[in-house]
């Protein structure tokens, strides 16, 4: 076990670009995406964590890319995030799920904070801070199963807890911290990563998304102003979007690993795969039955593609007129996406060997990162929860739950 402090901030520098609009996120996110992918398979082997790729990040500005105009942001549509976020995700997922809590947590100001707060917080992301993310916790009764408290003292709060799969933490200059009010109602705390107090411990072990650094937050008597307190409970009082974009940049990230693996599999098809002796071809790209799977692959991958398309289109048409029913909508589109793309990850993780044959099994191309990627990122909550939520939205127009895995 390591513990270690994420980098030294420097308040009112500022070396972010400041992104115009869809386009230019767009244009970017695909530069970027092409400069992670060409050492994710040795990141990953070597637990390399990508603290030069998230500066890059950072500067590119596409963690500011949500902020609104009237801040200096572009304000870009939820398709185009969840496109950034794909594109990221099919070269590095690591690199894509590690900014997925910032973005959420920029909405949450955006939904819930005051205007000075949202000056103050906006200007920190257009000048390239991260945000990172101290909400889950082990040991408790469920995931929503809150134990951190936020405590007054005189003029300030102090908080008090441990947190567990916080992405993010190790790498942010501000690492918003999820804890339980005296009353019980749930608040954002948004802590600086240098603050008195605060322990960052790097101890993630999964066997997949190795570099994301989802370790332990401490908490110990950590204090915060009430300015940087944001009533999160109330996010949840009306109609919100917050859980739908949460999770469609969750299935950003799975649709990019299985496009990914798609890649790499036909090209180490093209390369490398030898055809199987029956089919009377000179190259595995020429075996017809390799040429079938490949075929059946990539449909679920352009289904799974059409799907995200379609969820962030329906989280724009919520976000323009914000009903019940028009969250609700948007909720069941995520979650349908979600539920298709899950499965699909995983498979195509696992397609790459059964198309490579015994030779892409060997170790040191590191092609299992697919699967495992896929594999423990879909883990982050259950598909059997959105499948039974979408046939009561659909036989009997029961709109979803709101809360912020929906």
């Amino acid at each position: 076990m390591s513990i270690d402090s994420p980098p030294s901030r420097a308040p009112g520098t500022s070396t972010a670009h400041v992104i115009a609009d869809d386009a230019e996120a767009l244009a970017v996110a695909e530069e970027l995406a092409g400069e992670f992918a060409a050492e994710a398979a040795e990141r990953d082997a070597r637990r390399r964590l990508p603290r030069q790729e998230l500066d890059r990040l950072s500067a590119s500005g596409l963690l500011g890319i949500t902020v609104p105009r009237e801040h200096g942001g572009a304000d870009v549509r939820a398709r185009t995030v969840a496109e950034v976020f794909r594109l990221l995700a099919a070269a590095d997922p690591n690199i894509a799920q590690i900014p997925q809590s910032h973005i959420v947590y920029v909405n949450v100001l955006r939904q819930q904070g005051d205007p000075a707060q949202q000056e103050f917080f906006f200007g920190e992301v257009l000048a390239g801070r991260r945000f990172g993310n101290a909400q889950s916790e082990a040991g408790t009764k469920h995931v929503q199963d809150c134990r951190t408290r936020l405590v007054r003292a005189g003029d300030h709060f102090v908080l008090r807890g441990v947190k567990q799969y916080s992405t993010g933490a190790l790498f942010a200059d501000w690492i918003p911290v999820l804890a339980r009010h005296e009353d019980e109602t749930l608040h954002v705390a948004y802590v600086p990563g240098d603050a008195p107090g605060l322990t960052v411990v790097d101890d993630w072990a999964g066997m997949g998304q190795r570099t994301t650094a989802s370790g332990t937050v401490r908490l110990e008597d950590v204090a915060v102003p009430p300015e940087h307190v944001v009533p999160h409970h109330l996010t949840f009082t009306g109609p919100q979007l917050h859980g739908a974009l949460a999770q469609l940049l969750h299935t950003a990230i799975d649709v990019g690993i299985a496009g990914g693996a798609l890649t790499e599999a036909v090209k180490f098809v093209r390369t490398k795969a030898r055809p199987w002796f029956e089919s009377g071809q000179e190259t595995a790209a020429e075996d017809p039955l390799v040429i079938q799977r490949v075929g059946e692959l990539s449909i679920k991958v352009r289904s799974a593609e059409a799907l995200l398309v379609a969820a962030g289109e329906a989280v724009d048409a919520a976000r323009a007129d914000l009903t019940a029913e028009s969250a609700g909508a948007a909720s069941i589109a995520v979650a349908t996406a979600k539920a298709y793309a899950d499965p699909v990850a995983v498979e195509l993780g696992s397609a790459v060997f059964e198309l490579g044959g015994t030779r892409s099994s060997l170790e040191g191309l590191n092609l299992n990162r697919h699967w495992r990627n896929a594999r423990t990122h879909t883990l982050h909550d259950p598909a059997r929860w959105k499948v039974q939520h979408i046939g009561r939205y659909v036989l009997n127009g029961q709109l979803p739950p709101r809360h912020g895995l929906l």
